[in-house]
C-alpha cells in the first residue's frame, strides 16, 4: 500500500529516477547494438549476417540484444528506420532554410540524390529486394520512406502555393514527379550495378537544374502548360 500524500510510481519511473533505465528501455544500448547491426549488415548482407555475428560486433550479450529486438529482421527495420529519421529531418531542415522556392527545390534534390545512390543505401535496397518474395512485410515497412519523403515535400510545395508562387492542384502528384525527376537515371543505375560508382557532384547538380526546369515550367505560378487531349 502506498502511504498517504505519496504518489504511486512505476517501476519503468523509478528506475528511470535513479539514472537506471528498465530492460530494452535504455536509448545508449539500443543505439550500440543499431551501430554493430549496421556495420554487420553492410559487410555481410542481410541473409549471412546473424544475431551472434550482431553481439559479437555491438559488444553485448544474446540476452540483452533479445531484450531490445525480437528477430533480425525486427533489428534490420529499426537500423534502416534510424537511418531514415535523420534522413528526414536534415530534409526537412534543407527545406525549413530556403524562403526561395528554386532554391529550396535544387537543395532538396542534391541532397536527395546524393544519399539514394551512396553505397550504403544501395546496398541496403538490394538486400531488400533479395528477400522480397519470402519476407514481403520487410519490404512494406522498408519502402514507407519515399513516402515519408513525399509528405516532407507535399508540405514544402504546399507553401508555395499557399505563396502564391507555384499552382499545384494536386499537392500529392506533383511531389511524386519531382522525386521521379530527380532521380534521374542515377538511382537505376546504381541499384542495378551499372554505375559502380556514384555520380560526381557536377553531374548530380546538372540533373537537379534540368529537373527544377521541368517542374516550374508545369507549375511555376502564371504558367498554364498544354495538355494534348486524347484522340
Amino acid at each position: 500500500m502506498t502511504p498517504k500524500g505519496l504518489k504511486k510510481v512505476s517501476l519503468k519511473e523509478a528506475t528511470k529516477a535513479s539514472g537506471r533505465f528498465a530492460a530494452g528501455e535504455d536509448p545508449v544500448k539500443r543505439e550500440q547494438i543499431l551501430d554493430g547491426a549496421k556495420r554487420v549488415f553492410m559487410r555481410m548482407g542481410f541473409d549471412a549476417a546473424s544475431m551472434n555475428d550482431i553481439t559479437r560486433e555491438a559488444g553485448v550479450s544474446k540476452g540483452t540484444i533479445y531484450v531490445y529486438f525480437a528477430n533480425k529482421e525486427d533489428l534490420f527495420v529499426a537500423m534502416v528506420e534510424a537511418e531514415r529519421e535523420v534522413f528526414l529531418g536534415a530534409m526537412r531542415t534543407v527545406l525549413a532554410k530556403s524562403e526561395n522556392i528554386d532554391k529550396g527545390l535544387y537543395e532538396f534534390g542534391v541532397t536527395f540524390l546524393e544519399h539514394m545512390t551512396d553505397e550504403k543505401v544501395v546496398t541496403a535496397m538490394r538486400t531488400v529486394l533479395g528477400v522480397r518474395e519470402r519476407m514481403p512485410d520487410l519490404c512494406s515497412r522498408f519502402f514507407r520512406g519515399p513516402q515519408n519523403l513525399r509528405t516532407v515535400l507535399n508540405d514544402y510545395l504546399g507553401q508555395g502555393v499557399a505563396a502564391g508562387t507555384l499552382e499545384i492542384d494536386d499537392l500529392d502528384l506533383a511531389a511524386g514527379q519531382f522525386l521521379d525527376l530527380v532521380s534521374g537515371s542515377f538511382f537505376k543505375f546504381r541499384l542495378f550495378g551499372t554505375m559502380p560508382e556514384p555520380p560526381s557532384r557536377q553531374e548530380i547538380e546538372r540533373v537537379i537544374r534540368g529537373a527544377i526546369r521541368v517542374f516550374m515550367a508545369a507549375y511555376a505560378s502564371g504558367n498554364k502548360p498544354v495538355i494534348a487531349k486524347a484522340v
